[in-house]
């Protein structure tokens, strides 16, 4: 073989090592399976690969088949934001609920629990937990994901889901580094601009990061964020100073360090998916992660060329493109030797414990001595919700109609959006008049955020003064006669809502 078709062979495969990408299908296709036994590094799953445990446990299995050291990572904060249960929604809360519950003990458990189901579906690396600081109530893709808005409290339950979840054999990653909590725009779709100074984040945004480190975190991702404090040009996933000098050099960080998903935006915007990608590794990032509407044979082509064109043209030195490999591997060796030792530590898999905990985080405000609950009679329920945003997908159920229906024949319900308001809906019609004689029940989420929707609750409770109301985002301003706060809408939030109103805890179906 020529030497310089050789060296082609063995800078393709460096450049396959780094490449995180998602795919279409709930089997592996063709092309992913050649390329993970030419020596592709890592598989992003993302909810569409998913249909329950078996297929998935199939799927990975299969993965490893065509290389036995391939990373397999998905995204499952548990919460709102699931993978693994996204058909049904969570049957865990998520990170605001464990952070208002405050218990670290508890927050260990829960992320031991979802290491013990992603290592028994054969993912090796999962995208959590959310280490941002929610400084900002408003903003638009963090919100319940995060702990909360205090730096010390996310500190500390950043630590407790780290240690409790690689304590299953599964990696953790802190995101998204420097920190994604004080924004106002969303990265998906724009550059987000932290605007604190370097003071403020080290009292603020990097505070959890450091926590991350100090409890062994093998993973963080970065967020394509701009922070001028750091580096006025260039978003953080894109700049050394913010990936080598600020979290490798200040920070102390040895670990993986793997790009948000790299199709976002913010960073193709300006610069494209392959000029992105390379500026990333240029960086300092170690892998890359590849999703949303690029899960195909042609973009994972187009990265590693890109790659490697960058490396022969001398953008990229290949030093740094063998050091982002190795780390890769390194990271592919530890979930191997957690695998190794999985079935002798794995803990039970705890059916209740998502709820359980859901329940330690509900907030009820009500008058002494109310009467309106338990409800009396099935009730009408009015959804009011707003769209979900990227992170959490639009298929994840939301809403607590079926759980009412579920255990009260006779309940009715219905959901309205931002559109219906538009377009004028008559709220008396389809929302008081039904409820007639029964009580109301009115489901939000981030009430606060859409002028819409407080001014829909300001005419519901005008009229109806019993109104129940349940916040299911960030905790705000309280409404309504009695007002449930849930800190947050996955299932196990929802269910534990569901019992509190119908007064039971056993009540068939919720």
């Amino acid at each position: 073989m020529a030497r310089g078709h050789a060296r082609s062979l063995e800078l393709e495969r460096l450049a396959d090592a780094v490449l995180q990408p998602g795919f279409e299908g709930t089997s592996p296709p063709p092309w992913l399976l050649r390329r993970l036994e030419s020596g592709l590094g890592g598989v992003a799953l993302f909810s569409r690969n998913i249909t329950g445990r078996e297929q998935v446990a199939a799927l990975t299995a299969a993965l490893r088949g065509a290389n036995p050291d391939v990373i397999v990572a998905v995204d499952e904060e548990a919460g709102d934001v699931t993978r693994l249960e996204a058909r049904t929604g969570s049957t865990r809360p998520g990170n605001y609920a464990l952070g208002t519950v405050d218990d670290p003990d508890l927050t260990a458990e829960v992320a031991r629990d979802v290491g013990r189901d992603l290592a028994e579906a054969g993912v090796t690396l999962n995208y959590a937990p959310d280490a941002d600081v929610n400084s900002n109530p408003d903003n638009p893709v963090i919100g319940v994901r995060a702990f909360g808005a205090d730096p010390d409290l996310v500190a500390r339950h950043t630590r407790a889901w780290i240690t409790g979840q690689q304590s299953a054999g599964v990696a953790a990653c802190a995101k998204h580094f420097p920190g994604h909590g004080n924004t106002s725009a969303d990265s998906h779709h724009l550059i987000p601009v932290i605007s604190a100074t370097r003071a403020e984040l080290d009292e603020c945004e990097l505070v959890p990061f450091r926590a991350a480190i100090a409890a062994g975190v093998r993973a963080i991702m970065t967020g394509h964020l701009l922070v001028p404090a750091v580096d006025e040009d260039l978003p953080a996933t894109l700049s050394r100073r913010v990936m080598t000098d600020l979290l490798r050099g200040e920070l102390g960080y040895t670990g993986l360090v793997v790009t948000d998903g790299i199709e976002m935006r913010a960073v193709t915007g300006p610069y494209g998916l392959a000029g992105a990608t390379v500026r990333a590794l240029a960086a300092g990032v170690d892998a890359v992660c590849v999703g949303g509407d690029h899960a195909d044979e042609h973009t994972a082509t187009l990265l590693r060329d890109a790659i490697v064109a960058a490396v022969v043209d001398g953008d990229l030195p290949e030093a740094r493109l063998v050091e982002a490999a190795s780390r890769v591997a390194e990271l592919a060796a530890w979930t191997a030797g957690q695998r190794a030792l999985a079935d002798d530590r794995r803990p039970p898999r705890d059916g209740q414990l998502g709820l359980a905990a859901a329940r330690r985080a509900i907030r009820l405000t009500a008058p002494v001595g109310s009467r309106l609950l338990p409800l009396s009679g099935a009730p009408h329920v009015v959804e009011l919700s707003p769209p979900s945003n990227i992170a959490v997908g639009d298929d994840v159920p939301w809403g607590m109609i079926d759980l009412f229906a579920a255990a009260l024949p006779g309940t009715t319900g219905v959901r309205l959006g931002e559109t219906d308001f538009v377009d004028g809906v008559d709220l008396h019609q389809v929302a008081l008049a039904p409820a007639t004689g029964r009580p109301i029940v009115i489901v939000v989420r981030d009430a606060h955020r859409h002028e819409w929707v407080a001014q829909a609750l300001k005419v519901l409770i005008g009229a109806r003064d019993d109104c129940v109301v349940v916040e299911t985002g960030l905790a705000g301003a309280v409404y309504g006669a009695v007002h449930v706060s849930t800190s947050g809408g996955s299932l196990a939030c929802r269910q534990a809502a569901a019992e509190l109103l119908l007064g039971t805890a056993n009540t068939a179906g919720v």
